[in-house]
């Protein structure tokens, strides 16, 4: 067993600031971020940043669904953490300025993976996968944050 990891990041028009609000608020605009992958959506306990709970189902393959309950926390300015209760995974999300009116968006997803041979293969395309998964929600963001 090993540390799986996948990373993307997006520079997207908007001020950092507005940038990682739209990311926080897991009430209104996250829903909308979210690519078909995503189902079940479900905020439980606050929903804006630190202190929120959100509920979703994550289908990575056509065979693996990932059942998520996800507790969200603010460890820096223009960091979100959301670690699975369910699971090893956590994701950080980072917004960084990226020149005049534009931000950097890092998403970065480890789990500890599986051994043997399906870990091979989890460690070798299971990145890849949620890699396009979170291009797309920032391409979604980069959309949302332009308007």
């Amino acid at each position: 067993m090993g540390q799986v990891e996948a990373t993307t990041e997006r520079i997207v028009t908007g001020k950092p600031e507005d940038v990682f609000d739209a990311l926080a608020d897991y009430r209104e605009t996250r829903p909308r971020l979210l690519p078909q992958q995503f189902s079940e959506y479900e905020v439980r306990e606050g929903g804006d940043g630190e202190g929120t709970v959100v509920h979703w189902k994550l289908q990575a393959t056509s065979k693996r669904v990932r059942d998520c309950l996800l507790e969200v926390s603010e460890p820096t300015d223009g960091q979100l953490v959301e670690k699975d209760r369910n699971s090893s995974m956590v994701t950080t999300w980072t917004v960084t300025p990226a020149g005049e009116g534009r931000s950097r968006v890092v998403v970065t997803s480890t789990w500890t993976g599986a051994g043997g041979i399906g870990g091979f293969f989890e460690r070798t395309f299971a990145p890849k996968g949620l890699a396009r998964i979170y291009d797309e929600l920032l391409a979604k963001l980069a959309a949302e944050t332009a308007q």
